[in-house]
Parts: C-alpha cells; sequence; structure tokens
C-alpha cells in the first residue's frame, strides 16, 4: 500500500457495499437482535462462563459477517491547501493627527512607522496567508504598504471599525477565500457603530465575523482639550416657553479653571452659565434655559472659550438648529367701542381653541359721562403692560374702531413708536375700520403710518353708501382672500356675498412701499381709483393688514340668512390671522434643508418647494436659493427649476463653519417654455442650518485603546500598544484544506482471512453448543 499512495497525500475510509445506505443499517440491527436472541436463549445456563463465551462467539460472528457486507476501503486522496487572507487596516481618519501622548508625534506617524518597520515581519507570513492593504475611515478601501508606511495628513471625516470589519467579511464571502485574521493600526476612536463601547449586539456581531482582530492601538493619552460633546435638546419649542439645552462638556487636562458657556442665536446671547473644571473630572453637564420669543427656525451656537494649549479650538462650539412654533396663537384686540362687528370677530377668536384672546374694549362713548376719558372704561386700561412690556407676547395686535386721542391722560399716544417698532421687528397688527378708525382716528400723523398699507391721511371722511367689493389682480392671488379653492369659484364666493353698508376712504399705497389691495371698492373712488377695502403690507419683519369697514359681520350674519353658511366671514378671518403671523401654509414658497446640522466641508442641500396664484404646484418655475451669513453676506447661490410637483433641490457649496440663513426665491408667474422677465416678482422663504465647526473626528481628541483591546478579545485576537519593536504571533485561522481531483480506493474487506476468520466463529460456536448441551 505505501508504494501506492506516493502519489496521495491525505486518506478516509469509504465503504464500497452495493447495498445502500439503509440496507446496511437493517443488517446491523439484525446483527444485534441475533446477538440478543442467544443471550436470552441462554439465561438458564448455570456456568457464566460459557454462557459469555457462547454470546461473544455470536457477537464476533455477527461484527464479521457486517464487515464484509460493508465492503470497507481506504480512499486515497491528492489535496492542496488553499492560503488564506490577512488583512492589514490602517486607520485614516482625522483623529490619527492628534499626537500619541500629550506633546508627541501624531498618531498617523505612529501608524505608518508601525508599517515600515513590521512588514518585512509581515511579509514572511505569505506562505501561510495572502496579504491584503487597506485603509479605513468611514468606508474601507483597499490600499498598497508604501502608501500606508508614508506619513500623510489623515483626512477620513468619521472612523467606523465594525462597518470595515464586516466589509472585510462581506468581501471574503464574495471572494470564496476565509480572512485568516485581521491587523488593525488605529486610535480607537470610534464614533459610528462603537462610539458608546460594544454593546451586546456589537460584541454578537463581532463574534459572527469569523476570524480574529488583532488591534495595534496608537495612542495612549488624552491631549489638553476642552469640548462641547453635545447638546441635548428638543427638536423644536413653543413660544414664549422656557426651552432647555442640556450641555455636556468635557474637559481632559485642566485644574480648577472655570468656563463661562454662552448660548447665541445667530449671534445675539440668549442664555449663558459657569462650570467650575475639577482635577480628575472630564464630563460636566450645564443646562442652559431661555424663551424664544419669536417664532421659525433659527441656529442657536454654544460656545465656550478657547483656552492655551489646547489640541483642537473647533470643538469649542457646537451649533444646533431649532424650530420654534406657536402653542396657541396669542391675539390681543382693542375696540374703542360696542359694535357688531367687535361682537362677531371676538366670539369668532373666542371659539377657536387655537387662538389665545386677550381684549379691551369700551362700554360707554364720551358723552356719557363727564369725568376724564380715561375712567370710560369698565376696569383701568393696562397702557403701559400691553404696549410696553407685554406688547412682545403676542403675535397679532387688532384695533376695532379704537382712537388713542380720548386717553392722551394715558400718553397712548408716546407708546405707538413701541407698536410700530413691534410691527417692523416682526409682529402682526390689522386696523378695522369704523368712525374712529384711520383718518378719522388721525393716525395718519402717527408712527403707524409706516406700517399700515393705506394711506390713512385726515379728511377723506367716511362713506355711508352701500358698496360691493371686488378681488384686484393681486386679491385672486393672495390666500388671504381666499375663500374657496380655484380662481374662478373664488371669485364668484366673493361677488355672492352682500354689499357692505360703509367705508372709511383711504388712498392706496404707491407699490415700492410694499402694500396691496387685496379688495376694493370701484363704487366708492378716491381721487379717481377705488377705495381700498382690504390691503396688506410687509413692513419690515412684520406685516399689517387693513380693512376699512366695520361690516365685515355682513359676509357671516346676512350670508348666513341669504346662504345659510357663514363659512366666508370665517375663512376670512382664518386666512387674515394666519397671514398675519405668518403660518407656514399661506406661504407660496418654502425652504427645507435636507439636514439642519452640516459637518465642516460638506455641500448643503435644500428642497425648495414653490407654489402658483391658485396654491398649486408651480412646475418650471425658476427658483433659487441663497446661503447668508450672520453678517448678511451671501457665501453661496444656486438656481433650478421647480419640478412636477413644483419642487427643486439645490445643492449649495461647501460653507464654512457657522450659522446662516437658507433664503430661497421663486418666481411662481413664470412656467416652462415661456420666458421670464428679469424683473419678474419673485416669492421668497427662509429657512436655517448650521454648519458645524468641527466633526465627529475633531469633537473628541481622546484616544481609546480599552476598545481596540475588547474588540480583540470579543474575536480571539491579540492587542499591542504602539510603539512596539516587536510583532506578536498574530493568531490566525487554519487554511481551508480543498481536494484537487485525484482518489484511489483501495479495499481492505477482500482478504481470506476475515472469511475464514467468520467461518471459524460459526464452527466453534456450533461445536460448543453441542458439547454443552444446547443442541
Amino acid at each position: 500500500m505505501s508504494g501506492a499512495t506516493t502519489a496521495y497525500n491525505a486518506w478516509r475510509l469509504t465503504l464500497l457495499s452495493p447495498f445502500p445506505r439503509w440496507a446496511l443499517a437493517l443488517f446491523a440491527a439484525a446483527a444485534v437482535l441475533a446477538v440478543a436472541l442467544a443471550w436470552r436463549g441462554l439465561r438458564s445456563e448455570a456456568r457464566p462462563g460459557r454462557r459469555a463465551l457462547l454470546v461473544a462467539l455470536r457477537a464476533a460472528s455477527a461484527l464479521l459477517a457486517l464487515f464484509l457486507l460493508a465492503e470497507p476501503a481506504v480512499q486515497l486522496l491528492q489535496t492542496a491547501r488553499v492560503k488564506n487572507r490577512l488583512a492589514i487596516l490602517v486607520d485614516t481618519s482625522r483623529s490619527m493627527a492628534f499626537p500619541v501622548e500629550p506633546g508627541g508625534e501624531s498618531r498617523a506617524a505612529a501608524a505608518a512607522a508601525f508599517v515600515r518597520a513590521h512588514r518585512a515581519d509581515l511579509e514572511r507570513l505569505s506562505d501561510r496567508v495572502n496579504l491584503e492593504w487597506y485603509a479605513f475611515d468611514r468606508e474601507l478601501a483597499a490600499s498598497d504598504p508604501a502608501s500606508l508606511g508614508a506619513p500623510r495628513p489623515p483626512q477620513g471625516g468619521r472612523t467606523d471599525l465594525l462597518g470595515a470589519l464586516k466589509s472585510l467579511s462581506q468581501g471574503a464571502a464574495g471572494s470564496g477565500r476565509r480572512l485568516a485574521g485581521a491587523l488593525v493600526v488605529s486610535d480607537g476612536a470610534d464614533n459610528a457603530a462603537l462610539a458608546q463601547g460594544l454593546s451586546p449586539a456589537a460584541r454578537a456581531e463581532l463574534r459572527a465575523l469569523g476570524f480574529p482582530v488583532t488591534a495595534a492601538a496608537a495612542g495612549s493619552g488624552a491631549p489638553k482639550d476642552l469640548a462641547i460633546e453635545r447638546v441635548a435638546v428638543d427638536d423644536f419649542a413653543f413660544v414664549r416657553n422656557t426651552v432647555t439645552a442640556e450641555v455636556t462638556l468635557t474637559a481632559r487636562g485642566f485644574s480648577r479653571e472655570e468656563v463661562r458657556v454662552v448660548l447665541r442665536r445667530e449671534g445675539a446671547v440668549v442664555a449663558a452659565g459657569t462650570v467650575r473644571l475639577e482635577p480628575g473630572k472630564e464630563r460636566y453637564t450645564l443646562p442652559l434655559s431661555f424663551a424664544p420669543d419669536t417664532t421659525g427656525t433659527f441656529v442657536f451656537t454654544v460656545a465656550a472659550p478657547v483656552f492655551p494649549g489646547e489640541a483642537v479650538a473647533e470643538n469649542n462650539a457646537r451649533s444646533f438648529v431649532l424650530r420654534v412654533i406657536r402653542d396657541r396663537v396669542r391675539v390681543l384686540l382693542v375696540a374703542g367701542r360696542p359694535s357688531w362687528d367687535e361682537r362677531f370677530l371676538r366670539g369668532l377668536l373666542k371659539q377657536d381653541p387655537n387662538v389665545d384672546l386677550v381684549s379691551f374694549f369700551i362700554l360707554r362713548t364720551a358723552g356719557d359721562n363727564a369725568g376724564p376719558q380715561e375712567d370710560l372704561s369698565l376696569i383701568p386700561f393696562p397702557v403701559n403692560e400691553i404696549f410696553g412690556t407685554q406688547l412682545k407676547t403676542f403675535d397679532a395686535v387688532l384695533f376695532v374702531d379704537f382712537a388713542y386721542q380720548p386717553y392722551r391722560a394715558l400718553d397712548i399716544e408716546r407708546l405707538l413708536p413701541g407698536l410700530r417698532d413691534y410691527v417692523l421687528g416682526g409682529g402682526g397688527f390689522a386696523m378695522l375700520g369704523g368712525e374712529q378708525s384711520f383718518g378719522e382716528g388721525r393716525y395718519g400723523e402717527t408712527p403707524l403710518a409706516e406700517v399700515l398699507p393705506v394711506d390713512a391721511a385726515a379728511g377723506l371722511g367716511v362713506t355711508a353708501e352701500a358698496v360691493r367689493p371686488r378681488l384686484t389682480p393681486e386679491g385672486r392671488r393672495h390666500p388671504l382672500t381666499s375663500l374657496v379653492p380655484g380662481e374662478g369659484p373664488n371669485e364668484a364666493a366673493w361677488a355672492a356675498l352682500p354689499p357692505l353698508p360703509g367705508l372709511n376712504l383711504t388712498r392706496a399705497l404707491p407699490p415700492e412701499s410694499g402694500a396691496q389691495v387685496l379688495l376694493e371698492a370701484p363704487a366708492a373712488q378716491v381721487l379717481g381709483r377705488p377705495a381700498p377695502v382690504v390691503a396688506v403690507r410687509e413692513a419690515g419683519q412684520g406685516r399689517a393688514l387693513a380693512v376699512t369697514t366695520d361690516s365685515s359681520w355682513y359676509w357671516g350674519f346676512l350670508a348666513a340668512e341669504a346662504t345659510g353658511s357663514s363659512r366666508a366671514y370665517q375663512r376670512f378671518w382664518s386666512n387674515a390671522l394666519r397671514w398675519l403671523v405668518r403660518d407656514p401654509e399661506l406661504t407660496p414658497v418654502k425652504v427645507e434643508p435636507d439636514r439642519p446640522q452640516v459637518e465642516p466641508g460638506e455641500p448643503l442641500g435644500v428642497t425648495v418647494t414653490a407654489r402658483g396664484a391658485d396654491y398649486g404646484p408651480a412646475a418650471g418655475a425658476p427658483v433659487s436659493a441663497e446661503l447668508v451669513s450672520e453678517d448678511g453676506k451671501v457665501v453661496a447661490r444656486a438656481e433650478g427649476k421647480a419640478g412636477a410637483d413644483g419642487a427643486a433641490h439645490l445643492e449649495l457649496a461647501p460653507p464654512g463653519p457657522g450659522a446662516y440663513r437658507v433664503v430661497a426665491r421663486a418666481r411662481t408667474r413664470c412656467r416652462e417654455g415661456t420666458p421670464c422677465p428679469a424683473d419678474a416678482p419673485a416669492e421668497s422663504a427662509s429657512g436655517a442650518a448650521a454648519v458645524r465647526t468641527s466633526g465627529p473626528e475633531d469633537a473628541d481628541a481622546a484616544p481609546r485603546p480599552e476598545l481596540l483591546r475588547a474588540v480583540s478579545d470579543a474575536t480571539g485576537g491579540a492587542f499591542l500598544a504602539l510603539p512596539s519593536r516587536s510583532l506578536p504571533d498574530l493568531p490566525l485561522a487554519d487554511p481551508e484544506v480543498v481536494e484537487v481531483g485525484r482518489r484511489k480506493d483501495v479495499p481492505i474487506w477482500d482478504r481470506g482471512w476475515f472469511l475464514a476468520a467468520l467461518c471459524l466463529t460459526l464452527g466453534a460456536e456450533w461445536i460448543l453448543r453441542r458439547r454443552f448441551g444446547w443442541w
């Protein structure tokens, strides 16, 4: 047999029997049964030795019979061993630029030196494994030892160690060759799946890899650094409600310094706090509370001072985006006298669960009392509180037939500039008609004239003639005067409303003022033009509305009598209030950043949605987006066209770190295939975005050798710390043995003495049975 096996290097036992496996199993069962019957038949034998001898001969015969039926043989094989793969992974993320220890060389330089020093040792393993070289950060990329052994600035913006190892495992499955192991050279500063350490799920994933991971840790001591590690705050907040941002700081290498942490909203300080550092303590938590006074989307930045000797200055600040919304619209209604208009409007606002109404109105007229005018109200008029300290707590202020002159003793006139500034700063203001409004109230001589959407000059008077308003071209497009969807049905809805019994005569402002007349009265002419009935104006950051009649309640009461519905009145004032407080649903343009916060060096993607005059998708409309810094400079711009759904996705070039306003514009009156004049009016919207001063790699400068050790332990690998003079024995999985094709069967059952032995055992049992008296 030795001569026959010279061409083979492995063997195994096999069966050459022509019988199937199930038949052999039946033969084996029959053999066992034969032995059992022999034992049972000899129970009455008085001598145990005789009984044992006869059963042994029966068992030997059964085994020899099975051996001959199975026809065993030795199968000679010629096999070859296939080399497994050994992957060497070197971390190229930005955290590798930090020093191995304070004042030492960079971790990237230490990793490159390790590769150069032990490249020959690794290549000596090539007779057992195939070497594969990789660089990894957030992704795994093939590399070469010469490149990995040359020091170069690391650039990766994230470290994903588990992701790199899983990519290796998946590549091994695709290639058909197992991984014998992996050698990872890294600082362990993972900020992906292992950012919080080895969870049970992550440990299970590591064990499922099926190969040992040896880790070489670059970095042992954390450099001096103060960082804003995390800001925990909700995605949105309610206006005028207290919001708490919980700031987590990490401090390494400090003694007992005091750190003042400041929270800014796009440059303005809104909260601040102080943290006293203690030796040996690294993590601190500081709550910063503030109450946003304006709705919208804003960028907030938490910042701490940069101390001398810090490894990273960029991680001393962290920005976040907060959306400030209303829990309820807070409305102040001031009425000069009881009236049907005031009664209907106050009732409408009071029954709206989304409105928090505060109303003041006079129950008597000046002719009913000879006392001071300020005593004509039922309770003392809190002028200073309403128009002073509390004014900014209101989203909208409504004057209903209110005149300030009777209250000169209360010095309301002195407070009107504050009301103007409230509008310019973002508030909503509406003036409704009546004998004490507009020109008759002499508001054209006050600071409010700067924000009113009509010319309130005195002397134009009040018409007592019935007028039937009609929509202007601007009114057909404006959401405030949209009673029903569709331009035609909306005009018909307005035409069906009852005429108004009276009107304050005012003049329309020129277009350059930003005012628009939405509803006019053709029958009431002022200087040859129809008198405005409803006019609006964008004044600074705020909005103003003028309704030059005290009979809008006709659109509810008389319309309900004629048609059975007061929906037009309710819809008009609901639209008016939503427009005043800048309800996002009433804006023809919306802008939404893909992500409110982006990493340094990444572009900012935004989606601009445009709607036309009918508030349907403005398909094909030219759109643009600008990124405006805190100092008002445009740092990036992109243009495009809205798609069939009215949306366009634009990408703005990567800006520097900081807080930005995203200003989007769309020419919703221009369509695909039609020329768009350069001076075509554009609608606009704004949002907010933050570019972080530091990415995940810069947020924490500390290495994590303990994480690398845990990864090695979980996979059965080894661990070493750099610099290392020698390369330890790398734990490697055994290579697979693959059969290459040659085989030969050498029977071992066809020897004559096996048959002779069977005959001998059967004959001996027969002779002894006769001699012992059993046959």
